[in-house]
């Protein structure tokens, strides 16, 4: 059976799999007004809780997979990456090339994901946490049945809750390495930079918004602003200043090569991981 296109006026969407990200992601869906919640469905086994979640937001909750599989023209899978095999691989007799599937499990590759489900409708996409803010960060790449416009139907999906770009497959450890392990990054040098605040004599609470809210300006100065952030670091630092004192410390204590160096040891470790 052929790929039939799917009428982005009117497809239904179903989560396998009703975690944070899942719930993140029909938020962004539902608010956005991409799609009404009468057409969204998910299914809970065990957590009541998740459950609530989403009938808050007015979303279908069926007892089982199979319900949202058949309700569903577009499916996103968010189970964890060591059960998605055997969730694919129990729906398989439902997931015609009719539906187009999608994968949001870290280090689970396309040609696995395409043998399991028996078609290559499938797009595999990097999400990150951000995404429950509405500022994720979201890499996808295509399978070999998928068309533009499947990619262009999912881009939008995620695109309400940040932003996305599409990529090669072979890139996803690296963007594994920066953009889904990043934000960690980013808390701790927050958290450090609050430490930083407290040790120069400013109160906790103070120390913590003030670390958080320029972080969080500076990262909108970098997309907004279109200069190169090493323009923007010039920008700030002025001769003799206090700002060029505290650069001198970071470049001596080799702050740039560590941050390098961990997106590479994470990226590595993704790749690690996918092999296994």
């Amino acid at each position: 059976m052929e790929a039939v296109p799917i009428q982005s006026e009117n497809f239904k969407l179903g989560f396998i799999g009703a975690g944070k990200m899942a719930e993140s992601i029909a938020r962004g869906v539902v608010q956005s007004g991409v799609l009404p919640p009468q057409r969204i469905s998910t299914a809970i086994h065990s957590n009541p809780s998740r459950g609530t979640a989403f009938q808050s937001l007015g979303i279908s909750v069926y007892s089982h997979n199979t319900d949202v599989v058949d309700a569903s023209d577009v499916i996103i899978f968010s189970v964890k990456p060591q059960v998605v095999k055997n969730v694919v691989l129990q729906l398989r007799p439902l997931l015609s090339k009719k539906k187009l599937l999608v994968s949001i499990a870290a280090g689970v590759k396309l040609k696995d994901l395409e043998e399991w489900a028996g078609h290559g409708r499938f797009i595999r996409v990097m999400p990150n946490t951000p995404s429950a803010v509405g500022m994720g960060a979201s890499v996808m790449s295509l399978g070999g049945a998928a068309t533009e416009q499947d990619g262009e139907l999912v881009g939008k999906l995620f695109g309400v809750v940040g932003k996305t770009w599409k990529a090669d497959e072979k890139l996803f450890d690296a963007v594994t390495g920066l953009s889904g392990s990043g934000p960690a990054y980013i808390y701790l040098a927050i958290e450090a930079l609050a430490d930083g605040g407290v040790a120069a004599g400013l109160p906790r609470e103070l120390a913590l918004g003030l670390a958080s809210q320029t972080v969080l300006g500076a990262a909108a100065m970098a997309v907004q602003s279109g200069k190169h952030p090493g323009q923007l670091k010039d920008d700030v630092t002025s001769p003799g200043g206090t700002t060029i004192a505290g650069i001198h410390e970071l470049e001596k204590n080799g702050f740039r090569g560590t941050l390098i160096n961990a997106v590479v040891a994470a990226a590595k470790r993704s790749q690690e991981l996918s092999k296994k």
